[in-house]
């Protein structure tokens, strides 16, 4: 059988002479005929003549017509038949290397042009090309794939280059277009061009055509609404996004090149225009990791970020099983606005631009990275829904996240100066995956640091050996001190070192989640900020400081602090601590403290309208203090009420909670005081 004609209803007619052909045309197209030709001659025959029919339209297929109408993007319909020439032109090179094409395949290319006088966008390649059967099967049978019948037939061949669907959103094009023509003609040997027309409906036309080459032009009539398609530089927009890397030749335009011939004074330039290659065929996540260089990455990333930093280093993934996936992951320079960091990976299905918002395949901490990630399991048409239920995805998510923590470890273990040199970007970076995801926390608590306030790296457990003489309280627990505003807290600072007490820092802009993820994650470890409670008290142990104060002398100082800052109702406290302590401390604790941070970081009151409290504010009075006793001894009570006051104001001003008129105040009183 050489030829199939589809019309209306199920008949199936033998032929065997062209009067018997001419009888049954002359019927019209009422009914569906299948021809079976017998005759030699008519087997023959090179003409497809005009053939008018339906688009086959049904419940299961009408999902790529109505692409129309669910693409977020309009631009979309240029990457996807730029992908589907791509696909035509990488069969034809799978053939040929199968010895089932035989032919000279020359130079296998893309090309665009643009015609605003006619109107018209054409989208040419010298591909496989179509017969008009396979236009009837691949083209008006909507809901058949292409490709899914090629893979089956060379299903023991490596089929993996090939783009998705053969004609996959094609009918995209409608998106932009008031007609749309294919002219193509297949690679087979005495293959007639054939042209196909619809200008939108279900109704379309095939004709003969003429064209000398293998291949298909798809030829957009551009309606009103969609002109800025018919503009150079909004086509060389699209193509930049979307098919940057694409495998074969993509031709858009000209550009100039300068030919140099001869040597000194006698060189001469010739300058020539010449067709524009828009894309790299080979980018770099396609090549052998030991056939790369260092700068080879560095070089691929300015391509990628022609204005970001140099990254700090890099990961190639490069995995067939159980999930194909290639890619670079890049480690950049992370600033504290975590924000202009994301959404930086760039996700492409066999070198084809998806998109950059894969926070739906990757881990949102892994948002951070930038690069590419390549893979066929993850098609050009996807939605939400689809990546956070494929098993697929959520293999890779997976992989991605281990090869990630494998890295960083690697790194660490190989190079300590080299990671702990990098700390302030990776730290970040290393803090939000812990905090985000469970398995990426059991191993990076490995290669996490901690940085004290000499500028010290510890590992968790380094740290805990470290304090282990001094910052181990009565019931076993390690407390790890730490200070979020070390300028701030500097009062704190000192009172701790004292002590004898180490202090980290914590001052990232999401330290203050950090600090309670890791507390709820490690056994017999408390994070308590230097400010929380007084020095005293940070630390329990078993014997506590003795006060030089008795019990109704007490009572006496709280009683002219109350006075002297008018407020009976004001909640302080006397505690023995060490005498060069200052007389009056403000702490906040750490729990309430950091509810309410949280809160504000979260935008409004959050829990229980938290965010917009005042915070929960402690106020100790050092009974071991000479201040405290000079206050108690003094009997000029307005010089009690002036100390009392003073005393208070020095605790405000170390948490920076001393401003305006109170500050002013402040000044003045201390001159006073220095001045008697």
């Amino acid at each position: 059988m050489s030829c199939l004609f589809l019309f209306h209803l199920h008949k199936t007619v033998k032929i065997t002479d062209l009067n018997g052909l001419e009888q049954i045309l002359s019927i019209g197209q009422a009914e569906l005929f299948t021809f079976i030709f017998e005759n030699q001659e008519i087997k023959n025959i090179k003409t497809v003549m005009a053939v008018k029919g339906k688009i086959s339209v049904n419940t299961e297929n009408i999902f790529p017509i109505i692409k129309k109408f669910l693409y977020s993007d309009h631009d979309i319909f240029l990457r996807e038949l730029v992908a589907n020439a791509e696909d035509a032109s990488q069969k034809l090179q799978k053939l040929a290397s199968m010895g089932e094409f035989n032919g000279e395949l020359g130079d296998l290319n893309v090309k665009i042009s643009i015609d605003k006088e006619a109107g018209t966008l054409t989208i040419s390649d010298r591909g496989l090309g179509m017969t008009a059967e396979e236009v009837e099967k691949y083209i008006n049978q909507v809901a058949f794939s292409g490709a899914t019948e090629f893979v089956e037939k060379f299903k023991d061949e490596d089929t993996s280059n090939i783009i998705g669907k053969f004609g996959l959103g094609f009918y995209s094009a409608f998106m932009v277009s008031d007609k749309v023509e294919i002219v193509t003609k297949s690679y087979k040997e005495g293959s007639q061009a054939v042209k196909w027309s619809c200008d939108g409906s279900i109704e379309f036309e095939i004709t003969d055509a003429e064209r000398a080459e293998r291949g298909s032009d798809i030829i957009l009539y551009v309606n009103e609404d969609s002109k800025e398609f018919l503009e150079d530089h909004r086509i060389s927009e699209i193509l930049n996004k979307y098919c940057k890397f694409m495998p074969i030749p993509v031709i858009f335009g000209t550009e100039t090149e300068t030919i140099k011939e001869g040597e000194g004074d006698d060189a001469k330039e010739e300058k020539i225009e010449k067709e524009k290659v828009i894309n790299n065929t080979a980018p770099l996540w396609t090549k052998d990791p030991k056939e790369l260089s260092d700068e080879d990455y560095r070089n691929f990333y300015k391509e990628l970020y022609p204005y970001g930093e140099e990254p700090l280093f890099w990961i190639h993934l490069n995995v067939d099983y159980p999930f194909n996936l290639t890619g670079i992951l890049y480690f950049p320079k992370i600033k504290n606005d975590i924000t202009q960091h994301q959404n930086k990976v760039q996700l492409y299905s066999r070198q084809v631009f998806i998109t950059d918002e894969v926070k739906d395949i990757l881990p949102e901490f892994l948002g951070l990275m930038h690069g590419v990630i390549d893979s066929p399991d993850i098609p050009l048409n996807v939605s939400r829904s689809y990546l956070q239920s494929d098993a697929n995805v959520k293999k890779i998510s997976n992989y991605i996240t281990r090869k990630v923590a494998d890295k960083l470890n690697s790194l660490f273990n190989s190079d300590r100066e080299g990671f702990e040199a990098k700390w302030e970007s990776i730290g970040l970076f290393v803090k939000y995956g812990m905090m985000s995801d469970e398995k990426f926390f059991d191993k990076a608590k490995k290669f996490c640091l901690y940085k004290n306030m000499d500028d010290k790296l510890f590992t968790f457990d380094e740290y805990k050996a470290k304090i282990e003489a001094e910052q181990v309280d009565k019931d076993g627990n390690h407390v790890f001190l730490y200070t979020t505003n070390p300028g701030q807290q500097h009062t704190y600072i000192e009172s701790a070192k004292r002590k004898g007490y180490d202090v980290l820092k914590f001052d990232s802009m999401i330290d203050n989640h950090f600090v309670s993820n890791v507390e709820q994650k490690l056994e017999k470890v408390q994070l308590k900020r230097v400010d929380a409670d007084t020095v005293e008290k940070l630390v329990e142990k078993e014997i506590s400081m003795e006060s030089l104060l008795s019990e109704d002398d007490q009572n006496k100082v709280v009683e002219i602090f109350k006075k002297a800052l008018g407020n009976d109702n004001m909640d302080l406290q006397v505690q023995a601590l060490p005498a060069e302590e200052m007389p009056v401390s403000i702490v906040l604790p750490e729990f309430m403290r950091r509810m309410k941070e949280m809160a504000e970081m979260q935008g409004g009151g959050g829990m229980f309208g938290m965010g917009d409290m005042p915070g929960s504010k402690n106020i100790v009075i050092n009974a071991n203090n000479p201040m405290v006793e000079r206050i108690l001894k003094s009997e000029d009570e307005t010089a009690q009420n002036t100390l009392a006051r003073h005393a208070y104001d020095l605790a405000q001003l170390s948490q920076g909670l001393l401003t305006g008129a109170e500050l002013s105040a402040f000044i003045a009183r201390d001159l006073e005081i220095m001045n008697k």
